[in-house]
């Protein structure tokens, strides 16, 4: 076995989305600020910044006003496109009715917000990142983490390269690489891989709620340049999800370039095993009032990714010896208002204070729990604090009366009327009925032009897996899927990937279950949703998987 090569840092980040960007950039102005050398690196699985990166995406600045304050004069390309209108649309299955905007709370209105593509955000971030000194490491995944003897975090190794599918080694392996730090920053994204290594070992969701999910599934275009309007945002609840007794909504941006970002988030605690969040998507661009917008304009890129819906009372504990979550790892989206990137980024530059004070004071590996309390003072804090009940009163009284209690209870916070309790959350793999219990669902078949299948769709996210590799999904029993799952849930893994990756094949008493692990999109459905937990998603050789050029 061949023996890693090590380097050490004093800070270690794991993932170059918003959250892992900002907390480099903050650590390294702190350290040029008190004229201090800091070294700080970051691992990105994807084969680029941004290649993984996917979002709506309708971003609050407030982060990045604090983070990087000329950033609209400094070439952002954020700064492109202001919104300009907000509209909200109720579906029926023909018709739509827009919802009066004066009744919403006014942080829903998306003033002073922008839209466009978060990768290119990160890309930009990523650059001014390298200009401070700051070491990114792009086709890297963080494969294991790494402990000190006491039991604190010590870093973490990436994947080896070269390792085929047997286990053996090609002729171009390479040997993981360790890097030690200090202290390790998790920026991961939704439910990742090494974050939850992290929550089991040390008890990190013990005082918290479930998190729970749900998946958005992404589609740009470009469109008739007579129907763009720079900066026009829209959401869309109701039809067809309010058919399935399941909960979510659509979203349309018109962004730079004549091009609109599209999508279709699902909460994963519909019950239907019969139901496909993608094809929920389709079905979604064939309504009149989509159509319309599409209709002339071509589909460029396709995407999904989980994502985490839970908020305030899902918050796991942040910090452990030698170790932080930062970001989506640690689910700081606001929901109402469909946005985390700045709460994300605001989280890693208040861990990276937290951090560079540690240094500076001689530490290492301890807990930094003035992170914590950052945090708790925090308007990052105060925001998802006062919609914590939106999300339950949605699922508990469903999509009409739902979303009107929510509304209440938003308004009530506003002036200070703070609800005296907390609802809870349902793990999201336990709310599926039987088969025998649910409606099979038949979806329409893809025109090719405004509707389309799973493949095809990989195909335009450039999603690349190197085939000859270990599979990266991992059934803990792999007999379950057709001696479980598939008498009793019809194996709802066939329907709840968004990328065709899961199928049943064959016939009769010779039934296998193939997992086609070259067309993931890495968007951590199939690890949530499974009903019996079975399906554990692990990283892939550093490089593979989408690559992502504006989503």
């Amino acid at each position: 076995m061949s023996e890693r090569e090590s380097m050490p840092y004093d800070v270690v980040i794991v993932g170059a989305g918003p959250a892992g960007l900002s907390a480099a950039i903050r650590l390294k102005q702190l350290a040029g600020d008190a004229g201090q050398e800091l070294s700080v690196c970051i691992l990105e699985k994807g084969s680029e910044v941004g290649a993984h990166i996917l979002s709506g995406a309708v971003i609050d600045p407030r982060a990045l006003d604090e983070l990087l304050p000329n950033w609209r004069e400094d070439g952002c390309p954020l700064a492109r496109t202001p919104v300009t209108e907000n509209h909200h649309w109720m579906l029926s299955a023909k018709g739509k009715a827009s919802f009066p905007e004066f009744l919403t709370p006014p942080y829903l209105h998306n003033k002073g917000t922008y839209t466009g593509s978060l990768g290119n955000l990160c890309r930009w971030l990523a650059d001014k990142a390298q200009e401070l000194g700051v070491e990114i490491f792009p086709g890297f995944a963080a494969a294991e983490i790494l402990y000190n003897d006491d039991g604190s975090v010590k870093g973490v190794a990436t994947g080896d390269m070269g390792v085929a599918r047997d286990g053996t080694h090609k002729p171009d392996y390479q040997p993981g690489l360790e890097l030690h730090a200090k202290y390790t920053f998790f920026a991961e994204g939704v439910r990742g891989h090494l974050s939850k290594q992290l929550q089991r070992q040390f008890d990190l969701c013990r005082d918290a709620q479930p998190q729970v999910y749900g998946i958005g599934i992404k589609e740009l275009w470009d469109i008739d340049p007579a129907k763009h309007v720079p900066g026009r945002v829209i959401h869309t609840q109701g039809w067809p999800l309010k058919e399935g007794e399941s909960n979510g909504g659509g979203f349309l941006y018109h962004q730079a370039d004549g091009q609109v970002a599209l999508g279709f988030v699902v909460w994963l605690n519909y019950k239907n095993p019969y139901l496909s969040p993608f094809h929920e998507m389709q079905r979604w661009k064939t309504h009149p009032a989509i159509a319309e917008i599409l209709q002339g304009g071509k589909r460029v890129s396709y995407g999904a990714r989980a994502i985490s819906d839970g908020g305030w009372q899902s918050v796991p504990r942040l910090t452990m010896p030698g170790a932080v979550l930062i970001g989506d790892t640690a689910g700081f989206l606001n929901v109402p208002r469909i946005k985390g990137t700045h709460t994300a980024m605001k989280s890693g530059m208040m861990a990276a204070e937290a951090a560079f004070a540690a240094v500076q004071a001689g530490r290492t590996s301890d807990e930094l729990t003035a992170y914590t309390d950052a945090y708790r003072s925090s308007w990052v804090e105060k925001e998802l604090r006062g919609v914590r009940n939106v999300v339950p009163l949605v699922k508990k009284f469903g999509d009409t009366w739902g979303t009107l209690f929510s509304g209440v209870a938003m308004w009530m916070e506003l002036i200070g009327l703070r609800w005296p309790f907390t609802m809870k959350h349902h793990p999201d793999h336990e709310s599926l009925l039987h088969a025998s219990e649910a409606r099979p669902i038949e979806y329409p078949k893809p025109d090719g032009v405004l509707t389309f299948d799973r493949l095809s769709s990989v195909f335009v996210s450039n999603t690349n897996h190197e085939e000859d590799q270990p599979v990266h999904l991992t059934l803990k029993d792999p007999d379950i899927p057709i001696h479980y799952n598939l008498p009793v849930y019809a194996e709802p893994a066939q329907r709840y990937c968004p990328a065709g990756v899961y199928e049943v094949v064959g016939e009769g008493d010779d039934l296998r279950f193939q997992i086609n692990a070259q067309n993931c999109v890495h968007c951590k459905t199939c690890d949530i949703k499974d009903p019996t937990q079975n399906i554990n998603w692990v990283v892939p050789e550093g490089g593979g998987g989408p690559n992502y050029p504006n989503m």
